[in-house]
């Protein structure tokens, strides 16, 4: 049965320019570093970074969130801001978002709220043909 997410890998293209951006990221903790990567943990997720000089640019929804707490997010916001990085959309679902890229394009989310908020603001305004199955 699977019961979580177990680690989450993210391919990119220069070590140290990634280390900078991640370790700017409050919350997450760096564990170790080796030549082609990286060991991180935000919380009780295991994030790992490796080097992969075939990182292809992706045009689809797929992309990792953060979560955050409602004090922290605008002050995450800002710094995320200060250091340049891309917003690739915009928030329109309930619950902060702020969606950004890393410095080699990965899709990123920092997210208020949780999976119970959320279904609970779509059982006020569900999306077409949803459908609830935890009754």
């Amino acid at each position: 049965m699977l019961n979580g997410l177990n680690h989450l890998t993210l391919a990119v293209t220069d070590l140290e320019r990634s280390l900078r951006f991640y370790r700017a990221l409050p919350g997450l903790r760096l564990h170790a570093r080796w030549d082609n990567g990286a060991y991180f943990s935000c919380g009780e997720l295991w994030f790992c970074l490796s080097v992969d000089t075939h990182v292809a640019e992706n045009s689809d929804y797929t992309h990792y969130a953060f979560s955050v707490s409602e004090e922290d997010f605008e002050q995450t916001v800002a710094g995320l801001v200060a250091q340049g990085a891309v917003v690739w959309k915009d928030n329109k679902s309930e619950g902060a978002s702020y969606y950004f890229l890393d410095p080699d394009g990965h899709k990123l989310e920092l997210h208020v709220g949780s999976l119970a908020q959320r279904l609970a603001a779509c059982r006020e305004k569900p999306y077409a043909g949803m459908v609830f199955y935890d009754e």
